[in-house]
């Protein structure tokens, strides 16, 4: 062996030996610049209290800033768009919403919750039905009345047209055997534009969480008639189920959960799911949404995946059974 082949040898050894060194080094840089957090709804919402606790918490963790970013329009199709259209590199993730699981079905969007990557559920809430507090119903059975009497005459709100939201009253209507179009949607950008219409009087029902209801509830501008849930609500524990006002079963939740862009590597995926995993966990995340009658619920990535996958055919079965669906 010469001295040059000899050289070109120990060079080629070397570089190998530095490649191998430099793997587990850049694995570990992430995330070395900020992050943003897209939430699909307006501000002041549900969704968007707890992508801001979250984004808070993920920043301790990290090591590096979050900023939420609300993209709203298109009954929740811009801002799940602008996650699944992003770069899979970690710097660019997302609150994905029940609606992911909705949208195609009334051919929105062709996106669905395996257009993701998941990271982890955090949040689960059921609808209610809540009224403006001068408003002269005093059950939920005297507000089904008044609608089945005058149909056309009352509006609704508090998410996009077929959001989970609309769904849930719509629902609950076909339930009480009353035609879900006898109480038109007006969509809006999320529960907080469309709560604040109805305080105005331009609409007359908000079926929307009781969490994202509870400041105008507690302010006495808004008053809950029931709750579309198996249980009454540690909040309101006084506002009855609609199993026992109604005699129904029929519920309706919304969820959230922290998604990336689909191809997301593993090692960034494992990592931000660990990271969300302590968030979820952590007393700062499960006092912050007690104290808003938020339900706390947790998923890892695969199971979270199964779980949009099973939201999407149940909801689209309803979204057909009550007509929303395309």
């Amino acid at each position: 062996m010469t001295p040059t082949t000899r050289r070109s040898l120990i060079a080629s050894v070397l570089a190998g030996l530095a490649l191998a060194a430099a793997g587990p080094v850049a694995a570990q840089a992430y995330p070395s610049r900020p992050i943003q957090l897209i939430v699909p709804w307006g501000a002041g919402g549900g969704t968007d209290a707890t992508a801001r606790i979250i984004g808070s918490l993920l920043e301790k963790e990290l090591g590096q800033p979050v900023t939420v970013v609300n993209r709203t329009g298109g009954s929740g199709v811009v801002g799940h768009a602008a996650i699944a259209s992003a770069p899979p590199d970690g710097y660019t993730i997302g609150m994905a919403t029940v609606e992911i699981g909705m949208m195609h079905w009334q051919g929105l969007t062709e996106l669905t919750g395996a257009s993701y990557t998941p990271i982890g559920l955090v949040n689960a809430d059921p609808a209610a039905i809540n009224v403006r507090a001068d408003a002269p119903y005093k059950t939920v059975q005297d507000l089904l009345a008044a609608i089945k009497a005058n149909p056309g005459k009352f509006k609704a709100s508090g998410t996009g047209q077929g959001g989970i939201w609309h769904l849930g009253i719509a629902g609950l209507l076909r339930d009480q055997k009353i035609d879900p179009a006898a109480l038109p949607w007006v969509p809006s950008n999320g529960a907080a534009p469309g709560l604040q219409d109805m305080v105005a009087g331009g609409v007359e029902v908000a079926p929307v969480s009781l969490p994202e209801a509870r400041s105008l509830i507690d302010a006495g501008k808004v008053k809950p008639l029931a709750i579309l849930a198996d249980k009454p609500a540690a909040l309101y524990p006084n506002v009855p189920t609609v199993k026992a006002a109604l005699g129904s079963d029929w519920t309706m939740a919304a969820w959230r959960g922290i998604v990336a862009p689909k191809g997301l590597p593993n090692d960034i995926r494992d990592k931000l799911a660990a990271a969300v995993r302590k968030v979820a966990a952590s007393k700062e995340y499960t006092d912050f949404m007690a104290s808003r009658g938020f339900g706390v619920i947790y998923a890892p990535p695969e199971a979270f995946g199964k779980f949009m996958a099973k939201s999407d055919q149940e909801l689209g079965a309803t979204m057909k059974a009550v007509g929303i669906a395309k």
